[in-house]
């Protein structure tokens, strides 16, 4: 297995509300553990959800000895952090709506397990790109019903509405998706920090382009960049049957 992660502040913020973890090796019950968040809300607190949604969730994971279903083990861990980031909203005004997307996968055999709330992406990347996850958005309702194209979608001005967030409210929706992997393919988590500034084929042609993943990452950050960098970003590449750079 080979794993490149990497986050970007951008070229407009000042604050970094991205935070990605990464594991190649096994993670309490899970084979390996890659999870991508994008947070939101005040001064600092988006920043402050998304790193300590990402660290309960790993320290549930590692903490849950008697299930082994991928799925069941991130379903708890994903409520409890919920649970925790939301009390925490409620204690400290200074925190207070603060939330964040969530997007998980593990993989085990030619099966990938991924959760997700929000809209933070995971795509199989090979000779196309697939978007597996479902932008849990105000737009993506749009385009569902008809109203805007995909394309107007990247640009439209309430691009940045989520209708599904980790911690803001006592309980949170997670869509999962299972899906069969091959020897060639790929997967990439991301913010929408990487989707808003390119589009599915620009992401396919770069990576598609690069001689490895980390590569590839690395110019997926500066592709972003140049095309704006209006938002943080953060990718994880990962090739379940890659050589060993976990």
């Amino acid at each position: 297995m080979k794993v490149f992660s990497i986050t970007d502040v951008g070229k407009k913020r000042e604050i970094n509300e991205d935070y990605i973890f990464t594991s190649g090796t096994p993670v309490g019950n899970l084979p390996n553990l890659f999870i991508v968040a994008d947070g939101m809300g005040g001064h600092r607190a988006g920043d402050y959800a998304s790193q300590h949604t990402v660290d309960k969730v790993v320290e549930v994971i590692k903490r849950i000895n008697m299930e082994k279903d991928p799925e069941n083990i991130m379903q708890r861990a994903i409520d409890e952090a919920n649970a925790y980031i939301y009390k925490l909203s409620r204690e400290d005004g200074a925190l207070f709506g603060m939330g964040t997307t969530l997007v998980m996968a593990t993989c085990r055999d030619n099966i990938v397990t991924i959760a997700n709330v929000g809209d933070s992406r995971l795509y199989i990347v090979n000779d196309f790109i697939t978007q597996i996850t479902t932008d849990h958005s105000l737009v993506e309702e749009m385009v569902n019903m008809g109203g805007i194209d995909r394309e107007a979608a990247r640009t439209h001005p309430d691009k940045n509405i989520i209708t599904r967030a980790v911690g803001v409210k006592e309980y949170v929706l997670v869509d999962f998706f299972e899906v069969h992997i091959g020897e060639r393919e790929k997967l990439l988590l991301c913010t929408d920090g990487l989707t808003n500034m390119l589009s599915d084929d620009e992401i396919h042609h770069i990576i598609a382009g690069s001689s490895d993943i980390d590569e590839a990452g690395r110019k997926l950050i500066d592709a972003a960049n140049e095309n704006g960098g209006r938002d943080n970003i953060a990718v994880v590449l990962v090739e379940p049957y890659g050589g060993h750079n976990d």
